[in-house]
């Protein structure tokens, strides 16, 4: 009887996961496999190998793993601070980084564009004090300064999440025992908190990768990424066969990503001791 309750609240979620998961990954693996006349085909798929496909590829990885890092690097201090001031105003900070999330995503990108045009209040603030203007709109930096703006939230919070669970016995325990500061950080901080940094890079990994709409709008065209090629495919070209088979090259990258991330996760959650 508990059972059959159990499979009955269950049947919400299971019509959820088939209309919105596994029904549209149907779609895309149907049309990334056939013909606009529906002859089985894989031309869709190692269309990747084409020079501006693979060109556009490679410029998602790089740029997803430069916003990645780049999200790391100012994450992981910041965490450390505001865990180490808890009941100091360390909830505020926590409040101001999330408060941007609560804004439309389109209308965080186009006030950066506004805000790095050449016209723009840098360049306006820049050319009162005299210095030289910055001409960084419609360039790779444009749309990594946009995303490290719009993802660095989704790594600040798993890590800082992470930090918060520690104990401070276990840290003071390590130090009493002659564990020096660098000792400490490495052996347990980091380790202790690897689940929380290995969930803030693939939380911005995966969006930076699959990215469009930055690219589109700071890049002002001249920044073509993997997912720029697959919206135009779709919207402008109507080839959602090629635009489904990109889709699904993507999907591995990201599955892989994922994986490779978790097993290095679970390898380091392994090895706290």
């Amino acid at each position: 009887m508990r059972n059959l309750k159990r499979q009955i609240l269950a049947g919400p979620y299971l019509l959820w996961m088939a209309g919105f998961v596994l029904l549209p990954v149907g779609m895309i693996l149907y049309y990334a496999l056939t013909t606009t006349g529906g002859q089985f085909t894989t031309f869709n798929i190692t269309s990747i190998t084409a020079s501006v496909h693979l060109k556009a590829l490679f410029l998602s990885l790089k740029l997803a793993l430069f916003c990645t890092a780049i999200c790391l690097a100012l994450s992981y201090p910041l965490a450390m601070i505001l865990n180490s001031r808890k009941g100091k105003g360390s909830s505020l900070v926590v409040f101001i980084f999330i408060l941007p999330m609560w804004m439309n995503f389109m209308l965080r990108i186009l006030a950066w564009k506004m805000l790095l045009s050449n016209n723009g209040v840098i360049n306006s603030i820049l050319g009162f004090l005299g210095l030289p203007a910055l001409d960084v709109l419609n360039t790779p930096s444009a749309v990594v300064f946009c995303m490290v703006y719009d993802f660095l939230p989704f790594m600040i919070l798993p890590i800082y999440n992470a930090m918060s669970r520690i104990e401070k016995d276990v840290v003071e325990a390590a130090k009493d025992l002659g564990a020096g500061s660098l000792t400490v950080f490495f052996k347990i901080i980091l380790p202790l908190t690897m689940p929380g940094v290995i969930s803030g890079i693939i939380m911005v990994f995966v969006p930076a990768l699959t990215s469009f709409a930055i690219s589109d709008l700071l890049g002002g065209g001249k920044v073509l990424l993997i997912g720029n090629v697959i919206e135009q495919a779709f919207m402008q070209e109507y080839n959602w066969n090629l635009g489904s088979g990109l889709s699904l090259v993507l999907m591995v990258f990201v599955i892989a990503s994922m994986a490779l991330m978790n097993s290095h996760g679970e390898e380091g959650g392994a090895g706290i001791c």
